[in-house]
Formats: C-alpha cells, sequence, structure tokens
C-alpha cells in the first residue's frame, strides 16, 4: 500500500476507476432516456481516467476544467470513455460526452483536493478513498432503486404497439400529450382499479387503528408494570416471526374456510394485525422504556388512575413513536400478497397488491401491470418520504437508556 500513497499513483488509479463509473452510469441514463446506443469505453476510461486523475490534482482551477473540455471533444470524436453509436442526435452526443466529462472531473476534483504529487500520508490517502466509496455507494445505490421504478414508469406509459416494436426503448414521446396515460385511464375504467384502492386504503387504516388498540397496552404493561414472565414475554415477542408465513398460510385458509371468513374484507382486517402487533409491541416497549418513569408516578401521586396516566400523559409523549409504528404498520398492509392472494376471489373485494397480480397474464398488455404497480408504489412512497423522519425516530426510540 506504501506504494500507492504517492500523488502521481493515487490520482490516475482513482481517476481510472472513477471515471469508468461515471462513463457506465452516464451510457445507462442516455441509454435509457434516449433509446440510442451509448455505452462505456474501458480503454478510453483508462487513458483519459488517469489524465483526468493528475490534472484535478490541487493547483489551477483551469486544469480540469482544461481536461474536461479535451475529453469532451475526445468523446465526441469517438475516442472517449463513453462509446457513442451511429446515429446518434448531435445533441444527445453532446450531452453524454459532456456529463461524463463533467461529472468526472468535478468528482476527481473533490476526491483529490488534498491529494499533493508527491508522497502523501495515510491520513490524505485514505480520505481519498473514502470520498471515492463514498461517491460510488451513492451512485449504485441509487441506481438499484431509481432504474427498476424508471422502467416500470415509462412502460406503463408505451402502448402495445411501441412495446412489440422495441420492447428495450424507455425514452418518452411527450407529444401523445395525455394519450401517454391511456394505461392509467383504462386500469380505473375497465380494470375496477378505484375500488381496489379503496379496499387497501380500508383495510391498511383499520389494521392501524386495531395494532395499536392492542399493541399500546401491552407494550405499556411489558415496559411498566411488574408481573411474572415479563421478562421471558419481552424476549419472546419477535418469535413469530421466526415462522414463515407461507408455513402459516394453509392452516390459515382451511380455518377461515370453515367459519365462513374466506374471500371477506372481514377476513382481512381479522388476520393482518396478526402479523403487525408483534412488531408494533417491540417497537412501543423500547420507547414506554426511555420515558422517564418519574412523569408517570407524579401523576399517580396526583389521584390520577393507571388508564388516566397513560391517556393523559404517556400517549402524547409517544406521539412520534406512535406515528413510526402506524406508517410501519400501514406499509406493511399495504404491501401484503400472500394472505391477501390466498383468501381474496370476489374482484370486488380485491385489494391493490390483489389486483395487480391478476393483471399478470398474457391476455393483459403489459404496460397495464406496470401502470397498476405505479399506483401501488406512488402513494405508500409519498408517505413514507414525508413522514420518513418520525419513523426514524420510532425506530430507534429506546435503544439507549438515559
Amino acid at each position: 500500500m506504501k506504494q500507492l500513497r504517492f500523488g502521481y499513483v493515487t490520482a490516475p488509479v482513482l481517476g481510472v476507476l472513477w471515471t469508468f463509473v461515471i462513463a457506465l452510469t452516464v451510457a445507462i441514463a442516455m441509454s435509457f432516456a434516449t433509446g440510442s446506443a451509448f455505452r462505456p469505453s474501458g480503454l478510453g476510461a483508462l487513458i483519459w481516467g488517469a489524465g483526468l486523475g493528475l490534472a484535478c490534482l490541487p493547483g489551477p482551477v483551469w486544469k480540469p476544467v482544461a481536461a474536461g473540455i479535451i475529453v469532451t471533444i475526445a468523446a465526441l470524436f469517438g475516442f472517449g470513455p463513453i462509446a457513442i453509436g451511429n446515429g446518434v442526435s448531435g445533441f444527445s452526443s453532446l450531452m453524454g460526452a459532456a456529463g461524463t466529462a463533467g461529472f468526472a472531473a468535478f468528482g476527481l476534483w473533490i476526491m483529490l483536493d488534498e491529494v499533493a504529487f508527491g508522497p502523501i500520508n495515510r491520513h490524505v490517502f485514505e480520505a481519498a478513498i473514502i470520498k471515492f466509496l463514498t461517491g460510488f455507494g451513492y451512485i449504485f445505490f441509487t441506481a438499484i432503486v431509481l432504474i427498476p421504478f424508471y422502467v416500470m414508469v415509462l412502460t406503463s406509459l408505451k402502448n402495445q404497439a411501441e412495446l412489440i416494436q422495441n420492447p428495450l426503448d424507455f425514452s418518452v414521446d411527450l407529444s401523445k400529450g395525455w394519450d401517454l396515460l391511456r394505461s392509467y385511464d383504462e386500469l380505473f375504467t375497465q380494470f375496477n382499479f378505484g375500488t381496489y384502492l379503496v379496499n387497501s386504503f380500508i383495510i391498511s387504516v383499520l389494521t392501524v387503528f386495531i395494532t395499536l388498540l392492542f399493541a399500546v397496552p401491552g407494550a405499556y404493561a411489558v415496559a411498566r408494570l411488574r408481573f411474572r414472565g415479563r421478562a421471558a414475554f419481552s424476549r419472546s415477542i419477535l418469535l413469530i416471526y421466526m415462522v414463515p408465513m407461507i408455513v402459516l398460510a394453509l392452516p390459515i385458509y382451511i380455518a377461515f374456510s370453515m367459519l365462513g371468513l374466506r374471500n371477506s374484507l372481514g377476513g382481512i382486517i381479522m388476520i393482518y394485525p396478526v402479523t403487525t402487533i408483534p412488531v408494533a409491541l417491540y417497537m412501543l416497549q423500547g420507547y414506554f422504556r426511555g420515558l422517564p418513569a418519574e412523569i408517570e408516578e407524579a401523576g399517580l401521586m396526583d389521584g390520577l388512575s393507571r388508564l388516566k396516566v397513560i391517556w393523559k400523559i404517556t400517549l402524547p409523549l409517544s406521539l412520534p413513536a406512535m406515528a413510526s409504528v402506524s406508517l410501519y404498520v400501514f406499509m406493511i398492509a399495504w404491501n401484503e400478497f400472500l394472505l391477501a392472494f390466498m383468501l381474496l376471489d370476489d374482484p370486488s373485494k380485491f385489494t391493490l397488491t390483489r389486483g395487480i397480480a391478476s393483471l399478470n397474464s398474457s391476455e393483459i398488455p403489459r404496460q397495464h401491470l406496470m401502470a397498476g404497480s405505479v399506483i401501488a408504489t406512488v402513494p405508500i412512497m409519498v408517505l413514507f418520504l414525508g413522514l420518513e423522519r418520525f419513523m426514524t425516530k420510532g425506530l430507534t426510540a429506546g435503544s439507549v437508556k438515559g
């Protein structure tokens, strides 16, 4: 490793690696956005990445700018880190070449801001490596999340003829206007997706209500009250998750069929809390343990009953944790598929996940399946992003005593 701790070695190595990562990322992005042929060039990334790395070592700002311009020109003439196919428009070619050179130069300029040309110490070397790994991690995990969602959304905007002509063309023709949303309109007018949305929403909300109704007193009892077996019960709350749901599915199906609860929303509402109450108990008991017991003792000394202490003191202080648990339970109920698939046969009682499964047929165009997936994904994504801070706070509540 000591041989690498020289600026004239570290900079080219990181330059080659980072330039190839950026070239691959830009090539995928441009291919998806335009439907044209872009691909990374290993030889181009090797040559130009090493040059960019040396140019981005500390010094005048014009060096990385000039290097970026040179790389852009080289890419346009077919000698850059990104290879551009025949028939690609001039604007798309310029965007791909400039994007590759610009992002590569900017990233290396940040990574190598403390790296001198000669010997560098261990701290500077490790800082540059960490910056590279951080940038790579951001790109990698963002791609894992965005690419499937992008493909899903763009496929839902196509028609059957376009998908048959070129299934890998993920560009979008904005000139079609509202006709782009034809698949969504057909889902609500021909496939009863409005009913699926309402069913999923009602089931998810009632699951949250029932879960909190049982989890709050249960978690409070485990956290505050003294009784025989309390520690064993606290440690065994999550044991239900050691049994895969597929193992329980057949007994549940038989029992619900015998009781006449199969193919009913009431049966679904009864069984969903069974899967959510344990995790809600686990999350809430940690939060309740973190609340100062002296506040509740003061309420008891003032004449409040235990139930009034919970209602007037504990619950108001626990709103962040309850919001977190509610969001988590709502997401579980909204996305649940196995039980809905086994217990529901009547299309008028389908949940969203069950309705989407019914679209997975050779008789139904693929864009309808993708549109249904978007409809199921977007609401829960918006809800999660809007309330994410509550979920994070609730998940970490009770993890540290203080």
